[in-house]
């Protein structure tokens, strides 16, 4: 068992429809427990990424980075300081003699803390920290672009009043040097430097930057029962990789005990897991399922109809929404009349008030969707599409439209404490060089009107990630609430809206705090399910989350079943909390359920 592990920070060589810029020029890291052989951290995908800017026109010029270096504070944690770059790896000609610097406790959770300028007169073409204990400051030690070396001092991490100027070095400034040749690295590896770390924590890191497994069923090993009913309501737990568990249910056989007749029996039984073969509706993109008066409902948009049209799905089960005969009614169709033309985006199911609503956008004739919500009348049937009140668009609070100048889309709605939220996506000059991308936006709503805002819109997130702005597409979109016993969750999608690239982050907020106060708000710098998560899945987006009759918190999500030409097809999973309570979108259903842990015995005791 070794004491120390090794720690490897380092970028990606880009790798066309595989692995782009957006992703390669950002933050990876791998671990050693011997020093040579490297297991890459977040499945080799990144996990920094430099933060884009934005220019006069409101427009987002996204960034990259290179040469990242990973050093040891003085507190216990650790900094990452690294070259901004174009979002291709080319030299940011607004960046000279500057370092991005980040923070980290754990090397789970970052502080972006700035951008260091070294010096006003070169380029920094590579560089280093390390904390000298003996000065009690932190040296930065950097070469330029002719192969000039340079040191700066730095007192504290985030004052940067407390950088030195640049001195001049006569030797060679590299303070990482390492035969790389010799090392086992990660696929595509652009190797940064190595630090060592603690065993302790690179196990932590492994267990936290690595998909779960699960590790083992227990069930009792003696149980009292006096009807087969009180046996068949015994739950399995399966224990996961990190110490987390989850309670499954059973399908024991009985058929051996006799509940006339006292004594021990010997039963067997097989753990059940609700599991959805991906694809499950082909051309069905932002799936919804809500289970409402007993049924279960499943909306999407459409896209085998070039998404004209709402289409619900009703069942007594979810298995029962994609059955081969699955019933589904068309309840709101195109109407030029009412100007429902085109453009029949993602549908919501959301009770509001104990009444149903859908929440979706839609357009005129004039290309431009804008947020809808449709409420159903007292005593309707969902399925029925003359139940449904008439579509009214979202408003301000002052009953102004939402927007006049962009579109809007994507509008999902949520409760907390005594408060009714919403959240949407906005976009300005779509397709356009001052395009501004699309932006998420939350507000307080009207409970008995939730088409009318009660406050002002607020800025929650814009698209500065290099995962959430690659091939052209500048996305943030698709959001929608998880609400744990401590936090408030609001997943949404970036990057390629219809290609492999799209991906599930995640924003955060702690419950109790004030949800209309963007500093309360920390976004997820890496995603929470991407095309890397799941084999087979590229483009997993647009989701939304449901809880199923067993409990369980279930994720859908439309994804794509090949990495170009293939349709948006529907996908379902269960969401794993893990040993901090975090929500885990990634736990697929072999990990989910080992099956060769799935049967299980135990002792019946029949008194």
């Amino acid at each position: 068992m070794y004491e120390q592990g090794q720690l490897l920070v380092y970028t990606r060589e880009p790798a066309p429809k595989s692995y782009s810029s957006g992703l390669a020029h950002s933050v990876h890291l791998a671990y050693s427990r011997d020093g040579k052989d490297f297991q890459a951290l977040n499945q080799n995908y990144g996990i920094l990424f430099a933060r884009a800017v934005i220019d006069e026109r409101d427009v987002i010029k996204p960034k990259g980075l290179k040469c990242p270096s990973i050093f040891a504070t003085a507190d216990g944690g650790f900094g990452i300081i690294a070259i901004r770059t174009n979002l291709d790896g080319s030299c940011d000609d607004d960046d000279q003699g500057k370092v991005l610097l980040w923070t980290s406790k754990d090397l789970v959770t970052f502080e972006e803390q700035a951008m260091l300028q070294l010096t006003d007169t070169s380029r920094v073409a590579e560089a280093y920290c390390q904390y000298r204990q003996e000065q009690g400051k932190y040296e930065i030690v950097w070469r330029d672009g002719e192969g000039n070396c340079y040191k700066n001092f730095l007192s504290e991490l985030s004052a940067q009043t407390s950088l030195s100027a640049a001195q001049p070095l006569d030797k060679d400034c590299l303070l990482c040097k390492c035969d790389w040749d010799e090392l086992a690295l990660p696929q595509g590896a652009v190797a940064g430097n190595i630090i060592p770390i603690s065993a302790q924590l690179g196990e932590k890191l492994l267990l936290e930057w690595l998909p779960l497994q699960n590790t083992a069923i227990e069930v009792p090993e003696l149980f009292e029962a006096e009807c087969a009913e009180q046996v068949k309501a015994v739950q399995a737990t399966a224990i996961y990789s990190d110490g987390s568990n989850v309670k499954k249910r059973v399908n024991w056989q009985l058929d051996n005990i006799d509940f006339s007749k006292p004594g021990t029996y010997r039963v067997y039984g097989t753990v059940q897991q609700e599991q959805y073969q991906f694809p499950l509706a082909v051309g069905y993109a932002d799936p919804v399922i809500i289970k409402w008066e007993g049924q279960y409902y499943f909306v999407a948009t459409n896209d085998n109809v070039n998404n004209i049209g709402i289409f619900v799905r009703e069942s007594p089960t979810v298995a029962g929404l994609f059955a081969q005969d699955f019933n589904e009614r068309l309840i709101l169709d195109k109407d030029e009349s009412r100007g429902l033309i085109q453009t029949f985006w993602a549908p919501e199911f959301h009770i509001v008030n104990g009444e149903m609503h859908i929440f979706f956008a839609v357009s005129g004739k004039q290309w431009g969707p804008q947020c809808h919500v449709m409420k159903l009348k007292a005593g309707g049937k969902i399925t029925d599409p003359n139940s449904w009140h008439d579509p009214v668009a979202a408003v301000r609070k002052d009953g102004s439209p939402l927007a006049t100048d962009g579109i809007t889309l994507d509008m999902t709605y949520f409760e907390q404490g005594d408060e009714s939220y919403v959240s949407w996506s906005y976009r300005r000059n779509i397709g356009r060089p001052d395009d501004t991308g699309s932006m998420l936006y939350i507000a307080s709503v009207d409970r008995e009107r939730p088409w009318q805002l009660t406050s002002d819109p607020v800025l929650l997130a814009r698209p500065l990630y290099g995962w959430e702005n690659m091939e052209g597409t500048i996305n943030n979109e698709g959001s929608y609430p998880l609400i744990t016993h401590d936090r408030v969750y609001i997943a949404y999608s970036g990057g390629a809206a219809n290609g492999y690239s799209y991906a599930i982050g995640l924003l955060y907020a702690e419950k109790g705090s004030d949800l209309l106060d963007i500093s309360n708000w920390r976004k997820r710098p890496t995603p929470a399910l991407s095309y890397y998560s799941v084999e087979g899945e590229y483009g997993p987006g647009h989701n939304a989350f449901y809880v199923n009759e067993h409990g369980d918190t279930m994720l859908t999500y439309h994804a794509l079943p090949t990495r170009e030409g293939s349709p948006r097809c529907t996908a379902v999973r269960r969401v794993h909390f893990d040993v901090n309570n975090k929500p885990r979108l990634d736990m697929c259903p072999k990990r989910d359920l080992n099956s060769e842990l799935a049967s299980v015995t135990m002792a019946v005791v029949v008194k």
